[in-house]
This record gives structure tokens, C-alpha cells and sequence, in this order.
């Protein structure tokens, strides 16, 4: 008996009848904020009802009995551990709940394997933003996207509601933050997986794989857990421009192993080894000089890629695909796919190389040119450019022969002669030369005319000739010589003996002098002229002549006597 009770006799009334019922569900009760036993007295709906040794029982949500996407398996008589939230509410019903029991259950599991680094087993149910929600046996975590997998995953449908392994990142109790991933586990699975192939695999070994993506460079081949990069190289000996020409997504594929880099752990792979390389008798099947016909497979700046046979390629360079045709980009002349014949002009099997020439194919515009116009012959055409060294004038079948500034003009300097003509003005030459491997024609405008200095013909030093007066200017005077347009250039200071007689002014043009020609070189086109020296000589001439002052008579009269010795002529 208890004290109560002796101290209430043996005759207790109504509310000591009372108070000895509190003390006794009092003396059992459970704590608020604490995980009981109860056990399920009835399932009434969607509702269990449980007791757990209260006034009265509680009412539990079936669902939360379950994993999410797992079936109800609750029925009456089975024991479960509930937390209890308030023994009474304003119903008078006990507050129970099995998901904040189970969640508290789960943490301490949880922080456990968080601390041992261990995988945790989980069921994704949910989406929230940026992630989603994943059931760890009651507590909640956020699964990030970019944990999901190991590439991005566009539809997450078949990996919700089904229990799976998960890595947690972090956890923080007091704000109730678990963060998991289900990306570690698979990286881990796949390099666990990955050591054991490749340690499986060799290099030069044939193997299957699947094609799982492809790219600008290559394709990435699945060898079962394992990627392989099949370089766009290595797909075929012939030129493919993107893998996707001869490969798709999904496609079964036999290649081989090229190299395993250890450390890496990356793999190469090819197609094009399982295959008899086509170069091994290149040099038997194209002969040099020989003529082929291949298809454009690829145009470049500095020439065209033609396609001889499966997986034999040679290049035309840029030099070699017209013979007129110069600083033209390859695509003004050829067209991708395009057929063309070719001819072989080199062929270097080590370094896997072939030149071709297109225009040797064709007829030499320059043979024809030098067969047709032999040198010293005469041609027209029109000015196409005008440079600082030359005309370039068109001639026949696009080609286009020089006229260098020195081959202009005989008497005019470069610029004054090049000044003279205007591109599109059609003009007359003379072929100088043709040199058909540098692919040169030599034109002169000047040689139309005779070489003035030829005209000179016996001129020696020292001879008199008669001149005319062209140009005058403060140094002397321009002037022709004889009958001939030969330029020449009559200094100042030999103007005149007489120093009052230097003067170019008193002279005009179209006057005719006489002079004497000092020096004659044919080479750099230059004659000499002087009438001082002439002076001198006709005045020796006349002293030896007609006397000497040493015999008493003055120059005067020697002067004298000499002019009508030539008047009595």
C-alpha cells in the first residue's frame, strides 16, 4: 500500500479514488520530445491507432509507415517505435509521429556513416529546386543535379522511387541539412571497374565497343565500363573530315587498341589499323609523271587535296594549278568533289606525301606564246598594271608580258617614261624574251625605234659634230646629236673659252652648234660634248697653221689670216 493510500484510510472518497489513478499512469508515462513503443490497435483508413500506454491513444498516417514508392505493410497487433510529440492535444488524442522517429533513428545511423565515409541506401521522391529530395530511411537530403550522375541526365524518371546507394557530402544536425551524391558512387564504381578493363586490356589488342559520343576531334567508344577516344585521324586512311561522316551514336564498332597511358589511364583507339595500309605501295601504283584522276576532297589557301583512291590523298599545290592563272585562291579554280586529272609529281612514302600538278595536264600557253612570237617580234595589248618597276601589258591567252621601265624610252628616265602611259591604253612592243620555266615575257617599247646611239655609228673622241639646242637650263644645255635623237648634255663651263660667254641664256632651243666630243660611252648610253674644246683645238689648229706669236705676228692676225684662208674656200 502506498503512502497515499494510509494516509487516506481505509474508507477513500471519490477524489482520493482520483488521485490514486493520476499517480498511477503517471508512475509509466512517457516524456514528450522522446521515441516510444506503442502498438497498432486498429487501422481505420488512411489512419493506424496507437498505443503507447497513455489516457488515450494516437492516431498515425499510414504513409508514414512506408518508404516513399514502397507499399503499406502496417497491420493491427504489430509493434512500432513513434515519437511523441504531446501527450494531449486539444482533442485530448496523443500526438504521435513514426517520420520524426524514424528520423531520429536515421541521424544517428547517419552521422555514423558520415563519419566512417560509409555509402548510405536511399530512394529519391521528390524534385525542389536545383535538386531533388532523397529518403535516407526517414531523414531527408537534398540530392544537387549535378550529383546525379556522372554526365548530365535529361530524364531522372526511372531512378526515382528505387532504392540505391548514395555518398553524404555534409550534414548539419542543428539546421537539419543532409547533402548526398549519388555522382561519388558512380565515379568510384566506374574507376573500380575501369582499373580492372584496362588492366585486361593491351595495346594492339581488337576489341568491341559502342559509340557514345562524338566530337569535332574524334569519337568516345564504351568498351564495356571504360571509354576510349577514337581520334577523327584514326578512324580511316582516307581524309574524314567529321566523324560523323562515317560514324553514329549507338553503333557497334570494332576497333583496336592503339596506346594505354598507365597514369592517365586514358586509351586510343583505332579503325583504320584493323585495315592493310593503301601507302605501303604507293610508289608501285603512282608513278611520277604519270596521270591520274582523283576527286577535290578538301581546298586550302595554299592549294587543293585530291582523293587518288581510298585513303590515298596528294596535294596540288597553288603554283602548280594554272599556268597564267597567279595569286588566284585555289577555290576560283577548282571545286570541292570536283573530278580532275592530275599528274604526279613527287611522291615521298615515309612522310605520306604526294604532290600533284593540275596544270601540267593542260597545254603550255607559254610553249605556244614562244612559238608563235619568237623574240624580236611584235605585239600590242593593253595595259593591265602599272607598277614602280614596269608595265604589265595582256597579251594572248590571260598571259601577260613586262615591260621593264629601262625598255621604255631610249632618251627619258624610268618615272618620266612611266608616267607617260595610263592603265587601259593599248600599246606596242617587241618581244625581248620568253622564259617559259619562270613563266616570263620580257617586252621593250623602246626597241621599236632604232637605237639612237647606233646612228652615231664611227663617232669617235675628239670629233666635231653639229647639235641642236632641246632643252636649256641653268647647268647647260640638252641637246641632239647630229641626225639622230642621241641625247647629250653640254656643261655650262664648256659653253664658251671666254668666261662671259658661259651663259646658257644666250642661247634657244632648235639652235644648231657645233661641238667637239670629249667622251663616247656606248654602254651607259653618254656622250661628252664641248664647245670650249672645240675653241681650243680650231685656235691650235690655226696657230700651226697660219703662224706662231713667235714669229712677231699677234693672235689677231693669225685669226684673221685663218677666217679668210676659209672665206677664199
Amino acid at each position: 500500500m502506498s503512502e497515499t493510500s494510509k494516509e487516506l484510510g481505509l474508507n477513500p472518497s471519490m477524489d482520493d479514488f482520483a488521485a490514486m489513478l493520476e499517480e498511477s499512469f503517471s508512475a509509466d508515462s512517457p516524456l514528450e520530445g522522446t521515441v516510444v513503443r506503442g502498438r497498432v490497435t486498429a487501422v481505420e483508413n488512411d489512419l493506424a491507432i496507437v498505443d503507447v500506454g497513455l489516457k488515450t491513444e494516437g492516431r498515425v498516417p499510414l504513409r508514414e509507415f512506408s518508404m516513399p514508392g514502397q507499399p503499406n505493410a502496417i497491420s493491427v497487433g504489430d509493434e512500432v517505435e513513434v515519437f511523441l510529440d504531446r501527450i494531449e492535444n486539444a482533442m485530448g488524442e496523443a500526438v504521435l509521429s513514426r517520420d520524426k522517429a524514424r528520423r531520429e533513428e536515421s541521424w544517428i545511423t547517419l552521422e555514423k556513416n558520415f563519419e566512417a565515409d560509409e555509402r548510405v541506401e536511399g530512394v529519391i521522391f521528390g524534385r525542389v529546386k536545383g535538386g531533388f529530395t532523397v529518403d535516407l530511411n526517414g531523414a531527408t537530403a537534398f540530392l544537387p543535379g549535378s550529383q546525379v550522375d556522372i554526365r548530365p541526365v535529361r530524364d531522372i524518371t526511372p531512378l526515382m522511387n528505387t532504392p540505391q546507394p548514395f555518398q553524404i557530402l555534409k550534414m548539419d544536425r542543428r539546421r537539419g541539412n543532409i547533402v548526398v551524391s549519388r555522382r561519388a558512387i558512380m565515379e568510384e564504381t566506374r574507376a573500380e571497374a575501369r582499373n580492372e578493363i584496362v588492366q585486361n586490356l593491351m595495346e594492339g589488342q581488337q576489341v568491341e565497343g559502342v559509340v557514345k559520343n562524338i566530337t569535332d576531334y574524334g569519337a568516345f567508344v564504351d568498351l564495356g565500363g571504360v571509354d576510349g577516344l577514337l581520334h577523327v585521324t584514326d578512324i580511316a586512311w582516307r581524309r574524314v573530315n567529321h566523324p560523323s561522316e562515317v560514324l553514329t551514336v549507338g553503333e557497334t564498332v570494332r576497333v583496336q587498341v592503339v596506346k594505354i597511358n598507365a597514369e592517365t589511364q586514358r586509351i586510343s583507339l583505332g579503325m583504320k589499323q584493323l585495315e592493310s595500309d593503301p601507302w605501303d605501295e604507293v610508289v608501285k601504283r603512282f608513278a611520277i609523271n604519270t596521270r591520274v584522276t582523283g576527286r577535290v576532297t578538301n581546298i586550302t589557301d595554299y592549294g587543293a587535296f585530291v582523293e587518288l583512291e581510298n585513303g590515298i590523298e596528294g596535294l596540288v599545290h597553288v603554283s602548280e594549278m594554272s599556268w597564267v592563272k597567279k595569286n588566284v585562291h585555289p577555290g576560283k579554280i577548282v571545286s570541292t568533289s570536283q573530278e580532275v586529272e592530275v599528274m604526279v609529281l613527287e611522291v615521298d612514302a615515309e612522310k605520306r606525301r604526294i604532290s600533284l600538278g593540275l596544270k601540267q595536264c593542260m597545254e603550255n600557253p607559254w610553249e605556244d606564246f614562244s612559238g608563235k612570237f619568237p623574240i624580236g617580234t611584235k605585239v600590242s595589248g593593253e595595259v593591265k598594271n602599272i607598277t614602280e618597276f614596269g608595265l604589265f601589258v595582256g597579251l594572248d591567252d590571260e598571259i601577260d608580258g613586262m615591260v621593264h621601265i629601262s625598255d621604255l624610252d631610249w632618251n627619258a628616265s624610268g618615272d618620266e617614261a612611266l608616267a607617260k602611259y595610263a592603265k587601259g591604253e593599248t600599246v606596242e612592243a617587241v618581244v625581248l624574251d620568253v622564259d617559259q620555266e619562270k613563266e616570263r615575257v620580257s617586252l621593250g617599247i623602246k626597241q621599236l625605234d632604232g637605237d639612237p646611239f647606233e646612228s652615231l655609228g664611227s663617232l669617235r673622241r675628239g670629233d666635231t659634230v653639229t647639235c641642236e639646242v632641246t632643252a636649256i637650263t641653268d647647268g647647260g644645255l640638252e641637246v641632239s646629236v647630229g641626225e639622230s635623237d642621241a641625247a647629250a648634255f653640254i656643261r655650262r663651263s664648256d659653253l664658251s673659252r671666254d668666261r662671259e660667254d658661259q651663259r646658257p641664256e644666250r642661247f634657244h632651243v632648235g639652235d644648231k652648234l657645233d661641238a667637239m666630243v670629249t667622251n663616247l660611252d656606248k654602254r651607259d648610253r653618254r656622250v661628252g660634248l664641248s664647245i670650249k674644246a672645240l675653241e681650243i683645238a680650231e685656235e691650235k689648229e690655226a696657230v700651226a697653221q697660219y703662224g706662231s706669236t713667235d714669229s712677231g705676228a699677234s693672235l689677231g692676225d693669225i685669226l684673221g689670216a685663218a677666217l679668210k684662208g676659209e672665206d677664199d674656200k
